[in-house]
């Protein structure tokens, strides 16, 4: 299989999962006001507390990025299901007999939930703005925000796939999915400094790839410090690599 049959077979997979949402918005919409919630309640409250210490920042605009990634990667590891629904109709074993790249379609699927979860964040986004969320009023520093919220939620649709794998149904899948997601958000910085934690946990998040996700959107969008970007870019590309790469591997094993 070539290099061109790779990105073709990637495209396509894009392209279905953007057609998907044209034709049923529905499961963005409602996902979307769990993270609004977070903003307009608990940031809320929290900014009238002051019992955080972020940096001069208002506490809604500190939460802001952690609550837009938690959105997005919610998206991606239940990205899964999807996965697990066409081996029991039969649709991806039919795909995996095709002479098609199993790397090419962990990375393209992965991908497309990417976009998925890219499109999520746009939702949030305004909504942000009129709860008076200030972000850097740079362009460019948007995008690479959000380019930082398409990678990472790759990394975790590629978890996902490859947790299919293993979780046979779609009720363990649901079970595993609950257990990954809520532990990386709270042992990352997203809602309070690292700092604050205790030893063990911050050994916990320095080891967590969602703390260097969050702290490069909250560099782009809300504080402007991009002295870390390259690390937290660095660390993010790290854990694409690897979970592509053991998805990848044990892509087969999911109709077996």
């Amino acid at each position: 299989m070539t290099v061109n049959d790779s990105f073709r077979e990637m495209f396509a997979m894009i392209e279905l999962e953007m057609r998907r949402l044209r034709h049923d918005r529905t499961e963005i919409y409602t996902r979307a006001i769990q993270p609004i919630l977070w903003l307009g309640v608990f940031g809320s409250v929290m900014s009238q507390v002051n019992a955080i210490p972020t940096g001069g920042i208002p506490y809604i605009d500190f939460i802001t990025p952690g609550v837009l990634l938690q959105s997005t990667i919610f998206v991606s590891v239940f990205y899964g299901l999807t996965i697990v629904w066409e081996r029991e109709t039969g649709i991806l074993k039919r795909l995996l007999v095709a002479p098609a790249s199993r790397y090419a379609t962990v990375i393209g699927r992965s991908i497309a939930s990417g976009v998925r979860a890219v499109v999520q964040a746009l939702i949030i986004f305004p909504v942000a703005l009129l709860l008076g969320v200030r972000f850097i009023p740079n362009p460019f520093y948007i995008l690479a925000a959000f380019l930082v919220l398409f990678l990472v939620s790759g990394g975790f649709a590629a978890i996902s796939i490859f947790v299919a794998s293993v979780m046979k149904t779609r009720e363990r899948f649901m079970g595993l999915g609950q257990a990954l997601i809520m532990p990386l958000f709270f042992a990352s910085n997203a809602l309070y400094p690292i700092k604050m934690m205790p030893p063990a946990l911050q050994y916990i998040a320095v080891m967590n790839p969602l703390t260097y996700a969050v702290d490069a959107v909250r560099g782009l969008m809300i504080s402007g410090d991009v002295s870390r970007l390259a690390i937290d870019m660095t660390a993010i590309i790290i854990f694409d690599i690897v979970v592509f790469t053991v998805a990848s591997l044990n892509f087969r094993k999911i109709i077996e």
